[in-house]
């Protein structure tokens, strides 16, 4: 379950009810053409809920943007049918690529029957630098859970929504990104706003940033050990089983190897050839 939490004037979270995979967060800003969506949910049902909530603002989804590829963050676009849809260069290649819907319902067999038939739909406008793309909201290129992520900052609001680059109180999954650079982005990330809007979990704020920070530097300091992560904030934290591949994943990226880690082709259900 979700609801529409308002943040500031013309600005909103929708924020899953509990911080579990496949139930993430999306932003909504509201200008005088239309709404700005940040991030399109993990599956079109999700969506078509999402989109039933802000009809009350009585203006059309013009625009969405997508902070990441990863299927929690793309997979109910095929629901904004009207809308243009921004991601960096990565995002859009990964999207030009069909849904691999076989390993979706492995890792989110809660939603395996919301997979079939599963189409995303493609980023029509790419984002290189920083930039307006409505007239509140800009969207700004970071990295870390992908080489080429991306944040949309609402200035006016002091609103930052963060999306897949800061899980508030869940275990962040840097298979596909790298753990260090991450924990140094989330500097950049404070610079632009106060209250922070995350991809998983609560409204957050920079000691939240700052707790991510120290969980990402701890799994680069592991070297390769995941019960060398001390005790800390994520101790609560949801997800605490992708420690080993987040471990794994900053381990093989010093030694040079930027191939998935292991831990993750197994809940993948794949060999370590990717087969």
């Amino acid at each position: 379950m979700h609801a529409l939490t308002e943040l500031a004037d013309g600005v909103h979270a929708w924020l899953a009810s509990s911080p579990c995979r496949g139930q993430t967060n999306s932003g909504v800003v509201v200008d005088d053409d239309g709404l700005t969506i940040v991030d399109a949910q993990t599956t079109p049902l999700q969506s078509a809920a999402l989109l039933e909530a802000v009809e009350r603002f009585g203006v059309p989804v013009k625009r969405v943007v997508l902070t990441s590829s990863h299927i929690e963050f793309v997979g109910g676009s095929s629901a904004f049918t009207m809308a243009a849809f921004y991601g960096s260069a990565q995002i859009s290649a990964h999207l030009d690529q069909p849904p691999n819907v076989e390993i979706y319902q492995r890792l989110l067999p809660d939603l395996a029957d919301e997979f079939i038939d599963l189409a995303t739909k493609p980023v029509s406008h790419m984002v290189a630098e920083g930039a307006y793309v409505s007239g509140t909201a800009i969207a700004v290129p970071s990295e870390g859970e992908l080489g080429q992520n991306l944040i949309v900052q609402v200035p006016h609001a002091n609103v930052v929504f963060a999306g897949a680059l800061a899980p508030i109180g869940v275990t962040p999954n840097a298979f596909d990104g790298d753990p260090a650079k991450w924990a140094l982005a989330l500097d950049a990330v404070m610079g632009w706003g106060q209250v922070i809007v995350g991809g998983h979990g609560a409204i957050g704020n920079h000691n939240d940033l700052v707790a991510l920070q120290a969980y990402l530097w701890a799994c680069v300091e592991a070297e390769g050990d995941p019960r060398r992560i001390p005790a800390g904030p994520w101790d609560s934290w949801f997800g605490r089983e992708f420690d080993v591949v987040n471990v794994e994943r900053a381990h093989m990226l010093a030694n040079g190897d930027p191939s998935p880690p292991p831990s993750m082709l197994a809940a993948m259900g794949l060999h370590q050839d990717g087969s």
